[in-house]
């Protein structure tokens, strides 16, 4: 089969031709019919992340694709599946703390790293293996609209950070980095699970206003000034009543005050959950003030991806309409121009854009 390459960091992408997968029990081979290019991979590719990633290696994380071959323990999917093809790779012998690796992308901690000896290979390929509890059926779809389903990746990830704060319906939530693309996710989900109203700030005036024009009344931007006081103040006004829940999306890049004074909009008993890169390039802590965190009933806790409980719910949502896809404008490239796709997924980052590559 052909596949992109990555040789060692620091290089580009090379297509060749490697071997088939061979699946044993346990596990599935899938056709890649569309698989996402994160808007970070070129980072990725030169080291600049410091993903523990080794090399040479076929990257690429999550795909969409139709079942090629089952192990001999599958009693379900079938060949011709379509099915997401689900990165998050957990060990079986992990019980509650299962070692993870992300196929393709990266690793956590040493017992990652020897999952990742064998679940190694992404999704640039014609062909992936995965763990057959990684296959996740998603329907009859048109080939067409394969790398549009690639924005189930992504909602996945903020999906599994509203299922951590166990948001319901009529609530109001506040997204801090709506304006990026696993923040805006967050803002399409929310309204489609029922909340009752979505704050979004930002300091992009322009993305701020597309998402009120795509999302309606429900959805409050407001423009953060960087007087952190100031804009905690203007957060709480905008919202119609108490913010009960906080889903943090910011980048490496921002401060940690900007997180601080989005999670200080919440009402007493409200929930925060961080998923973003804040301090991981240093700077500031969050330094988060302990007697307003205890006098308040405030939670925040962390999610790192998902639980696999999310994926069918995610599914439902967005087969019963409640979370549309053609938010997503796609871009696909097909495997021979692998860095070209790479450049343009840099180059075309934001929220509702979708990078592909067609094997």
């Amino acid at each position: 089969m052909r596949a992109a390459v990555l040789n060692a960091f620091g290089e580009t992408l090379h297509v060749e031709d490697v071997a088939d997968p061979v699946i044993g029990t346990g596990e599935v081979v899938v056709d890649v019919v569309a698989a996402p290019v994160l808007s970070y991979t070129a980072e990725v590719m030169s080291g600049a992340r410091g993903y523990l990633l080794p090399t040479p290696v076929v990257p690429g994380a999550g795909a969409i694709g139709r079942v090629r071959r089952v192990g001999p323990d599958a009693t379900r999917l079938q060949v011709g599946d379509w099915v997401l093809c689900d990165p998050t790779v957990r060990s079986r012998d992990g019980g509650v703390t299962p070692d993870i690796t992300l196929q393709g992308a990266s690793a956590r901690g040493a017992g990652g790293q020897l999952l990742q000896r064998y679940h190694r290979n992404g999704s640039f390929a014609e062909q992936m293996r995965l763990p057959t509890e990684n296959a996740a059926p998603i329907g009859d779809i048109e080939p067409d609209e394969a790398g549009r389903w690639c924005a189930a990746t992504t909602l996945l990830v903020a999906y599994g950070g509203l299922l951590a704060m166990e948001f319901r319906a009529g609530e109001t939530l506040l997204v801090s980095g709506a304006t990026g693309n696993f923040g805006s996710a967050t803002v399409a989900l929310a309204l489609g699970m029922g909340a009752r109203c979505v704050v979004a700030p930002g300091r992009n005036t322009r993305v701020l206003g597309d998402l009120r024009q795509r999302f309606g009344e429900r959805l409050v931007p407001v423009v953060l000034t960087g007087d952190r006081a100031a804009d905690t103040a203007a957060m709480q006004a905008a919202a119609p009543a108490g913010i009960d829940a906080v889903q943090d999306f910011l980048p490496p890049s921002a401060e940690a005050g900007v997180a601080r004074a989005a999670i200080m909009t919440l009402r007493q008993g409200g929930r925060a959950v961080l998923m973003g890169g804040v301090g991981m390039m240093g700077g500031e802590e969050l330094s988060l003030p302990y007697p307003w965190i205890m006098r308040n009933l405030i939670t925040v806790r962390g999610q790192w991806m998902y639980d696999t409980a999310a994926i069918p719910g995610l599914i439902g949502l967005i087969r019963a309409g409640l979370v549309n896809l053609d938010h997503w404008a796609v871009s696909g490239f097909p495997l021979e121009q692998a860095n070209e796709a790479v450049a343009h997924a840099a180059a075309n980052a934001g929220p509702f854009r979708q990078t592909v590559l067609l094997p």
